[in-house]
């Protein structure tokens, strides 16, 4: 930690999607872009990032020794603190990758492929949740955006001014967001809908609106479009023609 900050930031990476878009018997986070797994390029911005303090990657169960040897050691991300086991929804393996990070202050929560994250966004984010204890990074969309029923019948076109493209990182005190985390799998909300799931959860696609369900004030900050998230072949592609 640097001593002109005296907070500690830790980053939580979550590198344990299946990736079913991309089509590939590899995990996407796990494919390679110029010789390197996605994850390793994310990883190394974070690894050489002045924010950040220490690193917390949440993985598959199946997929921490080739995290831990054939990324963490042969990269030398020395700033990797814990490989964990994540969960099968994208929440749950934010949960468990935040038990991991309770000697934190504040934690930079980051999809492991959005590789084009990049310093700068990181000190936006940092100088941003400095003041409001919540920092979400994003870019104003530029598309008109419709509002439909399920048949697709247009309800409304709201306008572009207040509409932002939501990225990674998700940045929040780590008092704030385990709180929100902890009081969503708590038992007074275990509620479950007619297949048996957890009644809300399935809906929820963002550490945003954890934080959100709790009534916790919540801020944008300035991205990049090229932060894109590698979900899709088309976006591997993108991805390639950027490095």
């Amino acid at each position: 930690m640097t001593e002109s900050r005296k907070k500690k930031n830790t980053a939580l990476l979550v590198a344990a999607g299946a990736g079913k878009r991309m089509g590939t018997d590899t995990h996407k986070q796990f494919l390679e872009l110029q010789d390197r797994p996605i994850l390793a390029h994310t990883l190394q911005v974070f690894q050489d990032s002045a924010c950040i303090d220490a690193i917390v990657v949440v993985t598959g169960k199946e997929d921490i020794p080739y995290v831990r040897e054939d990324i963490v050691r042969r990269y030398g991300f020395s700033k990797v603190t814990a490989v964990a086991a994540g969960g099968t929804e994208r929440y749950e393996s934010v949960y468990q990758g935040l038990l991991h990070c309770e000697d934190a202050d504040y934690v930079f929560i980051q999809d492991a492929v959005r590789p084009f994250v990049t310093e700068e966004i990181l000190q936006r984010g940092w100088e941003t949740v400095q003041r409001y204890g919540s920092a979400i990074c994003g870019m104003p969309a530029k598309d008109t955006i419709k509002i439909t029923d399920p048949q697709g019948k247009v309800l409304d076109t709201p306008s572009r001014d207040r509409l932002w493209i939501v990225q990674t990182p998700q940045i929040f005190s780590y008092s704030l967001i385990r709180k929100a985390y902890d009081r969503m799998f708590s038992a007074e909300n275990r509620e479950t809908d007619g297949e048996g799931k957890p009644a809300g959860r399935k809906s929820i696609t963002d550490d945003a609106m954890v934080a959100e369900s709790m009534g916790a004030e919540v801020h944008m900050f300035t991205g990049s479009y090229r932060n894109i998230k590698i979900t899709t072949p088309e976006d591997l592609l993108m991805a390639e023609a950027l490095l």
